[in-house]
């Protein structure tokens, strides 16, 4: 079953997202506006040394990227993954998105696909009715190799 949304941050202008972070009292720094730019432009997850390699030394170092993201995160802005790598993996949601999607994985070169497919809503009904749960959600994300690496 497909998802409603999908994830197509570029079309998210800057000045929407730092508008985001002002209507919650936030000071729109350098970095986080530099960090959301660069979320903004990327499909899949990123880790935060990529976010500082496409930073660049000069523009922040690692702590203001970390405070950064713990920040956005707490305000619902990003979404953090962990694909057992080692290493978080941050995305932009957009206003109102709870981020409900899944990845595959390549296992070789830890490249990212985001899957809009998705488990039908009556499938988690049904597994939560035959074991006695309430309100079930799920997280799966898939593993594999990716063309390059096969």
């Amino acid at each position: 079953m497909k998802r409603s949304h999908c994830h197509h941050h570029d079309e998210t202008q800057l000045p929407a997202l730092t508008d985001r972070l002002r209507q919650k009292l936030r000071k729109v720094t350098g970095p986080r506006q530099a960090v959301l730019d660069i979320l903004r432009r990327r499909r899949a997850p990123l880790t935060i040394k990529e976010i500082r390699a496409q930073l660049g030394r000069a523009n922040c170092d690692l702590t203001t990227i970390y405070r950064s993201m713990h920040l956005l995160e707490e305000m619902g802005m990003v979404k953090r993954f962990d694909f057992g790598t080692g290493a978080a993996r941050f995305e932009l949601l957009q206003e109102g998105d709870d981020g409900h999607h899944h990845h595959l994985v390549c296992t070789g070169c830890a490249d990212v696909v985001e899957l809009e497919e998705c488990f039908p809503h009556e499938l988690e009904q049904r597994i939560a009715s035959r074991n006695g749960f309430k309100a079930v959600t799920h997280k799966l994300e898939f593993f594999g190799l990716c063309p390059r690496c096969q």
